[in-house]
């Protein structure tokens, strides 16, 4: 930690990080500091106690990047993460790119709608006691080439049927489902090996099934814990006795292990 007053904002606080007063604080910059540097346009208040110096343009990785650094564990996953990496994209309700936000702990109330160019969704739902690290792969971003952690598409898909609640959610992830060619089966295996939530696991086999990429013959699933009972995933829907769910009957191909 540097010795208070022997750095001033440009050299400790990289353009365009947001960071809180504890930040400032472990690095010298005590109350007196921030409030003068505020006072001279030098730090500018993008809400109550988080802090940018000016700059240009705050984008979404701006935000991820700056909550890990403050000690907030976020990765992008689910949709988000697919869009990313081009397995399907839904146009935004008009400019406003969605972010899909996860973590084991709670994402601050301060990341919700203070951007008009994008919207933080969080999700703070455990799928995992411990997430695997391989499950996440890291992208660059600016001259600064900061990480942001992202889903690799196996885990993404798991995030995604996760929140699952509807035939409409069911639609969505057909289309993630159809450019899911190039899934690694021994990284499927270890994820929903060890992925706590049935639900999830149980759609995940189902969609494999109903799209049966060359990876799906691959993936060894004898050591995955299915739970038992049924599940109604969708109110009148189609019963899948295999994998003990209900479905939207319109994905429902004839002749398939289904009763109405």
């Amino acid at each position: 930690m540097p010795s208070k007053n022997t750095k001033n904002l440009e050299q400790c606080l990289p353009g365009g990080q947001l960071v809180n007063r504890a930040w400032l604080k472990a690095r010298g910059f005590g109350r007196p500091r921030v409030d003068y540097a505020l006072r001279a346009g030098k730090l500018v208040a993008l809400s109550h106690g988080i802090y940018r110096r000016p700059g240009p343009p705050l984008k979404w990785e701006h935000v991820v990047f700056s909550l890990n650094e403050m000690g907030c564990p976020v990765h992008v996953g689910g949709r988000s993460a697919l869009e990313l990496q081009g397995l399907a994209h839904y146009l935004p309700l008009g400019d406003m790119q969605r972010i899909d936000l996860y973590s084991s702990a709670t994402i601050p109330a301060w990341t919700l709608g203070f951007s008009d160019s994008f919207k933080i969704i969080p999700h703070t739902r455990r799928l995992f006691e411990e997430l695997p690290k391989t499950g996440l792969s890291t992208r660059l971003f600016g001259a600064w080439d900061w990480p942001i952690l992202c889903s690799t598409p196996e885990l993404a898909l798991l995030e995604l049927l996760a929140d699952v609640r509807e035939a409409a959610d069911f639609s969505m992830v057909e289309k993630f489902f159809e450019g899911a060619v190039n899934l690694r089966p021994g990284l499927l295996v270890e994820l929903l090996t060890n992925c706590k939530q049935v639900k999830a696991k149980r759609l995940f086999l189902w969609f494999s099934d109903r799209h049966d990429h060359a990876w799906r013959k691959q993936l060894e699933t004898a050591g995955i814990d299915l739970g038992r009972g049924k599940r109604m995933l969708v109110k009148g829907g189609a019963y899948d006795a295999r994998y003990q769910i209900t479905v939207p009957k319109q994905m429902v191909k004839e002749n398939e292990n289904t009763l109405f």
